[in-house]
């Protein structure tokens, strides 16, 4: 059988991404998946950018990644655009929005937050009805197929829902976790690209890592806004660190 890593959100923190990918080797995983949201909040941006270049199939972008190419005033911003540089912001600028494959038998799409765009978040205390329109297609799913398993991120909180013949599942947050203090990442474990039923499994992981070299290497950094983020990675709690512009409702 086939096992596929799947990471997101990992802003811009290379030591959550280093252990999550030492993790993954020593489980010799086949193949990395990235959901979106290499930069913003963490020092690294520029850093993991290049990581996930070299360690990952494909990569689909985030709301970070989607905003952090555009021009702003905001100093925060600003800071990452630097590090970032004009390749890599062009980079971000032409990910793909999906992931589809069947594995299985089943049709697996996965995306950084939703069916409709990067910015419309569908949380893990939504209806099930919300959720539910996560299987459908739209002009930003495309039409190739209609998915039995769906994987997201975007929230920062891992979970995994069954539903009537349909899967959920988030893959919760590398570099920004905010709901345990643990790196997290899911495997998907199956018989690639095969239509044919077999075994399927989701599984969510969760690593330690090493959270004061995390604030450390930002404090070395002189990164803005850093006792927000030092909060945030130390307490699993969204502290209010720079987010999209208030038409672009994605603050995490």
């Amino acid at each position: 059988m086939d096992r596929i890593a799947i990471i997101s959100d990992i802003h811009g923190n290379m030591p959550a991404l280093e252990t999550v990918l030492a993790d993954i080797s020593h489980r010799k995983l086949d193949t990395i998946y990235c959901l979106g949201d290499l930069v913003g909040k963490g020092p690294h941006a520029e850093l993991v950018v290049d990581r996930c270049r070299a360690c990952c199939a494909m990569t689909v972008k985030g709301n970070w990644d989607d905003f952090i190419v555009t021009e702003t005033s905001n100093p925060t911003l600003q800071w990452h655009q630097r590090r970032l540089g004009a390749e890599r912001l062009a980079y971000l600028k032409n990910l793909p929005t999906t992931i589809e494959f069947y594995m299985s038998g089943r049709a697996v799409r996965l995306f950084h937050a939703s069916h409709n765009s990067v910015y419309y978040r569908v949380r893990m205390s939504d209806t099930a009805e919300k959720q539910l329109e996560m299987f459908t297609n739209t002009d930003f799913t495309g039409h190739a197929l209609v998915p039995d398993v769906v994987g997201y991120g975007d929230i920062h909180n891992a979970f995994l829902k069954s539903f009537h013949h349909k899967v959920l599942f988030n893959a919760g947050s590398v570099g920004n976790p905010l709901d345990l203090t643990l790196a997290s990442y899911a495997i998907l474990e199956g018989d690639y690209a095969s239509k044919t039923p077999g075994g399927f499994s989701v599984q969510l992981v969760r690593v330690p890592y090493d959270i004061d070299l995390a604030i450390q290497q930002a404090a070395d950094e002189q990164m803005p806004e850093l006792a927000l983020y030092a909060n945030e990675l130390r307490t699993a709690r969204y502290r209010g660190l720079s987010s999209p512009p208030p038409s672009q409702t994605a603050a995490e």
